[in-house]
């Protein structure tokens, strides 16, 4: 079988496969199995609830592993290039603000915690370019996107061979396969049977993103958080480890960051709408933190963000959802509506890139329509581990942010950062889907489970699956004990 994914593979590689995707959402998730199943030679159509796409935002982690695909999207690569964090910094302090490791460029620290400087795990990355570059590529191909289409229903029908969605006003959409992209509150959850409890981790985040103008404000502030290098001019993250909390700030020559881990308030929502006033912030922050309150700068920093800016958005944990496809696997979630993250675990985008990458490559694998149901069971096979493991280290990485043990940091500057397993970045999801695809369908219809099949592991090597819980996890973490990630190698 040919190995599609190691050199770049232009649309219009792939002939046309006759197969009708729907594609529901435009987050990462959906534009990239828009793209990607378009490459592949299907036939797509988007709905997107609302009326545009939304670029807002702020920044998040972007793995490797999420931007490989860029090889057979030259414009994309470029304006991926143009738009990273090049020559970047970072240094660390404490909550109260004593610097504890000092500035570095990016690569050094990647080089002080025993990983490759050119081959770092991944970048962080403003929200808002990353969307609106995947909406270019998405207008350049022509999609159809159905905006103010929302999807308040999922079906499907054996006997034809399809799967569909219903929308507010009543419309009926129909393919070969459906992708659910629509994020933790997917209707699809119905049709799926894999709807899990949401339980508060009683803690949440407040997010601001603005234009580094607002910082002439105050001079002071402007001064501190000023960008580095030569002249200034390269951009630089600052994280701040504290008892029960965690920072970080991030600035651009347009932009100014800044992001706080804090215990839940009344306003805190699983809403990206859910904005607050600076004041609220500054009335909370020192709550929880010990006897040394919040660095000064850090304050009048939050002073400085615009009215309408920050979001304090609560972090819901989830258990590993059973089941991520509909009975007759006509419908099959990926991103979000499969997995929620959180924050720390640096792995929520990426791992929705990912799955996106994998679903249109089993579908292009399974040879028509008429096998879609074998294109999904495979890709659920490749993805639910996977995604199960990283959603433990998001766990442990909170952990270490949350609870930092400062006298071990000045000694390894490694514990002031999360963990990037290799086993994470490493992975190409494009060939190894085509490595794979073969001798994960036959070990699957031989009744094999897929950590004890002869496929190479995507997971921790060595790592046998074992179910587990939101409540095993908190009662772990509320006795102070570390999170347990099992056998295998974790790193």
């Amino acid at each position: 079988m040919t190995v599609h994914g190691i050199e770049s593979e232009p649309v219009g590689t792939f002939p046309p496969s006759g197969i009708d995707v729907i594609v529901v959402g435009t987050g990462l998730a959906g534009l990239t199995a828009a793209i990607e199943c378009i490459r592949k030679g299907h036939n797509v159509r988007v709905l997107e609830r609302n009326a545009s796409i939304n670029t807002l935002g702020d920044m998040y982690f972007m793995g490797l592993p999420a931007t490989r695909f860029f090889k057979h999207w030259p414009e994309m690569k470029d304006e991926y290039d143009s738009i990273g964090l090049h020559n970047a910094w970072i240094e660390t302090f404490k909550h109260s603000g004593e610097l504890i490791v000092k500035p570095l460029y990016v690569a050094e620290r990647l080089k002080a915690a025993g990983l490759d400087p050119k081959t770092p795990p991944g970048t962080f990355q403003l929200r808002p370019l990353i969307y609106r570059m995947f909406v270019k590529q998405v207008e350049r191909l022509g999609v159809k996107i159905e905006f103010n289409s929302r999807v308040v229903d999922y079906y499907e029908d054996k006997e034809k061979g399809k799967g569909g969605c219903i929308t507010q006003d009543g419309k009926k959409y129909e393919a070969d396969i459906v992708i659910a992209a629509d994020g933790v509150g997917s209707k699809s959850q119905r049709l799926v049977g894999g709807q899990v409890r949401a339980r508060s981790s009683g803690r949440a985040m407040w997010r601001a993103a603005f234009p580094v103008e607002n910082l002439d404000k105050d001079p002071e502030v402007k001064k501190h958080y000023t960008m580095i290098g030569p002249d200034n001019s390269e951009p630089i993250v600052r994280t701040y480890l504290g008892p029960g909390t965690y920072a970080m700030t991030l600035t651009r020559p347009e932009t100014m960051i800044w992001i706080i881990n804090h215990n839940a308030t009344g306003s805190s929502a699983e809403n990206w709408s859910n904005t607050i006033e600076p004041q609220e912030v500054l009335d909370e922050m020192d709550k929880g933190v010990g006897p040394k309150p919040w660095s000064e700068m850090m304050k009048r920093l939050i002073a400085c963000t615009p009215e309408k800016t920050i979001v304090n958005f609560e972090l819901l944990w989830r258990d590993p959802q059973p089941s991520w496809k509909s009975p007759d696997c006509r419908v099959v979630q990926i991103g979000d509506a499969a997995h929620s993250f959180l924050p720390a675990s640096g792995n929520g985008a990426t791992q929705a890139i990912e799955d996106a990458v994998s679903i249109a490559s089993c579908i292009h694998l399974c040879g028509g329509k008429e096998n879609i149901p074998e294109a999904v069971d495979a890709h659920i096979r490749f993805r639910f581990i996977r995604n199960a493991c990283a959603q433990k280290v998001g766990f442990t990485n909170a952990e270490l942010l949350q609870d930092t043990d400062w006298d071990k940091v000045k000694i390894d500057p490694r514990r002031a950062q999360p963990r990037h397993p290799k086993w994470v970045w490493e992975h190409d999801p494009e060939p190894y889907t085509y490595e794979n695809y073969a001798k994960n369908v036959e070990a699957m219809k031989k009744g094999i489970s897929f950590d004890e099949s002869d496929v190479p592991p995507n997971y921790p090597p060595g790592y046998k699956f074992k179910p587990w819980t939101i409540d095993e996890i908190m009662e772990t973490m509320k006795a102070g004990k570390p999170v347990e990630l099992g056998p295998g190698n974790w790193d």
